[in-house]
């Protein structure tokens, strides 16, 4: 699943501890200035209605729901390697991205650990959809294993001047990849590598446009946007071998299971459907009205607060009673009918409302 960074401001951890003493503590002063005070339950009615705030509550919940089912299925070693390896991606502007965010790196820690529970969650889930119909549906757009040079360099101008000598008559693509391009993992190898339709490590658009080659075919320049900081990096891409595709899917099964668990864990319907369930498993209830539409779209028509339903139960039961003892009236009448006297005694006696529930 594709992370970002900012995904917390500076009510991300306040809110939800305000929330949380809110019932205990409704008088605690929280500041104090001259002649005037502001106490929790004043903080917490005025951040509950913020966007920010309930997208904290609603992380929370969630990360607390996975933590009790898949806690054991996360280790300390997996976050921290993600963590080094988002640090890096950052460079020297990974504190200040923190700071902007008001996160420390242990609440980005945190946020990671909170990712990778529901990632787990959502690969078990995308293992119940590798069934036959879906390996074939899989196999009609899956392009098999091919043999390419690419170059990468970080800007359009270079890219241009690189592509013009490509191009040339008599070329060497490995030579120039070796000189120009800044892909550390394929530079020293003339920019060789090889990948499938359902490889990772490659860019889209940069396989979009390899498999639309023909062997010994040279792309245009292609334009890729990070996915983490969005600079652009731009692609020159040689096609050297293409593999006929055999025409039995089980041939690619192991490509194939690849292919459709990374869609599954990429497909945000999918990722929100596996999340819906768990909550409502977890029996999530929202207490706090305000923070019903943030939920919904997990809980849709199981986030009623408990005041809510209790107010709808009274409500019925005063319902309930007043027809009752409109019923118990009109029979009171019909037996008065037999003599005036009772009649006169029905007509002026007065209907009494239900009580109030409690």
């Amino acid at each position: 699943m594709k992370k970002k960074i900012l995904t917390g401001a500076v009510t991300l951890f306040s809110v939800v501890a305000l929330a949380a003493c809110s019932q205990t503590a409704k008088d605690k002063d929280i500041v104090t200035m001259k002649g005037e005070t502001i106490t929790v339950s004043e903080f917490y009615d005025q951040v509950k209605n913020n966007g920010a705030s309930q997208q904290v509550l609603l992380q929370m919940a969630i990360k607390q729901v996975f933590e009790e089912k898949y806690g054991k299925k996360v280790t300390d070693k997996e976050v921290e390697e993600a963590f080094e390896k988002m640090k890096s991606a950052y460079g020297s502007a990974f504190q200040n991205v923190l700071a902007q965010s008001g996160m420390t790196e242990d609440a980005y820690r945190d946020q990671i650990r909170a990712n990778k529970l529901v990632e787990y969650a959502v690969k078990k889930a995308a293992e119940k959809e590798l069934t036959d119909d879906n390996y074939k549906a899989f196999f009609e757009t899956y392009t098999p294993e091919v043999t390419a040079q690419i170059i990468k360099v970080d800007s359009e101008e270079k890219a241009k001047e690189v592509l013009e000598k490509a191009k040339a008559e008599g070329a060497d693509f490995g030579q120039l990849a070796k000189e120009n391009s800044t892909d550390k993992d394929t530079k020293d190898k003339g920019g060789e590598v090889k990948f499938d339709s359902t490889s990772t490590t490659i860019p889209d658009a940069v396989k979009k446009a390899t498999f639309a080659l023909e062997e010994n075919g040279v792309s245009d320049v292609i334009t890729v946007r990070g996915r983490q900081n969005y600079s652009a990096s731009y692609y020159i891409v040689k096609l050297v071998k293409k593999t006929q595709k055999s025409a039995k899917w089980t041939d690619y099964k192991k490509q194939l299971k690849e292919g459709i668990l990374t869609q599954k864990q990429n497909d945000a319907s999918f990722i929100r459907s596996v999340i819906s369930k768990e909550l409502k498993e977890a029996n999530l209830k929202v207490k706090d009205p305000a923070f019903q539409n943030v939920f919904a779209q997990y809980v849709e028509g199981d986030t009623s607060s408990s005041s809510s339903k209790e107010e709808s139960k009274s409500q019925s039961s005063s319902s309930e009673e007043k027809k009752s003892q409109s019923s118990s009236s009109e029979e009171a009448k019909s037996e008065a009918s037999s003599s005036e006297e009772s009649k006169s005694e029905a007509a002026h006696t007065e209907e009494k409302p239900a009580p109030a529930a409690e």
